[in-house]
């Protein structure tokens, strides 16, 4: 099949050889987006851009990989209009907001998982995040991508069989679209195919990490490390996605 502009990131990523493509592709979509943000483009002086950073703010760990990034300026430009979003809301919030009188059904609420005014406004305010929300838009494309090439091309179907398969994160978003992108006649040998893909690679993954613990043992001291050098980083990559070892993404000047 003919590679498509849209299909070359998804080929990149399973060429890659990772212990998870989709791993690939989330680390490569968020530093675009944190070079949108706040790179040498200067997206962060453009009112309309600003305007979106401000109403949806950063989450924890954007904020951290944010500050890691660099560009004190375009950070502090950032935080200046976000907060003075954030207080006229709070504002509104305070001016809004009436005590509960305690009683059986407030407390049965509470136990629901329902809070106070404030304490909700709070909550959706962390669930808020620029990079996150359009993060979750452009993995959603690809995970379109990745079933309309695993249906129509037959070098990609090949490549995926002989990847090292999916972090478990990743492996659960793939079970779960494949349930409404694949037809039904096409699921059985799919999942059959998946399962063993993650059955051998977890297993040799956890091998990895069992010889790093016998090269501890003075009686392998000058045995082959094997593949388990990095079997660390990789195990733990492979249970919760990411790059534990990935050094800060920086800004490049």
């Amino acid at each position: 099949m003919k590679e498509q502009l849209y299909t070359i990131p998804l080929n990149d990523a399973v060429n890659a050889g990772d212990e998870c493509p989709f791993c690939f592709i989330e680390r490569n979509i968020e530093q675009d987006l944190l070079d949108f943000v706040l790179g040498s483009g200067s997206s962060y002086m453009e009112a309309d851009i600003r305007d979106m950073t401000d109403r949806a703010g950063f989450c924890r760990n954007h904020f951290q990989k944010m500050f890691d990034y660099g560009n004190t300026l375009g950070n502090a430009w950032i935080l200046k209009t976000h907060y003075m979003r954030m207080i006229d809301e709070m504002k509104k919030e305070f001016a809004d907001f009436k005590p509960g009188r305690s009683s059986l059904k407030s407390k049965l609420k509470k136990s629901s998982g329902e809070s106070n005014a404030l304490s909700m406004w709070v909550r959706k305010k962390e669930q808020s995040c620029y990079i996150c929300s359009h993060y979750a838009e452009t993995y959603e494309r690809y995970m379109d991508t990745f079933f309309y090439l695993y249906k129509n091309d037959e070098a990609f179907r090949k490549k995926v069989r002989e990847s090292k398969g999916f972090c478990l994160p990743h492996f659960g978003d793939v079970c779960e679209a494949a349930d409404s992108k694949l037809p039904d006649k096409e699921k059985e040998a799919f999942y059959a195919m998946l399962f063993e893909l993650m059955e051998h690679n977890m297993s040799r993954v956890a091998q990895d990490v069992a010889w790093m613990v016998e090269k501890f043992d003075y009686r392998n001291k000058d045995a082959d490390w094997k593949d388990s050098k990095d079997a660390i980083q990789r195990g733990m990559q492979k249970l919760k996605g990411g790059y534990p070892a990935d050094p800060d993404y920086k800004m490049q000047k």
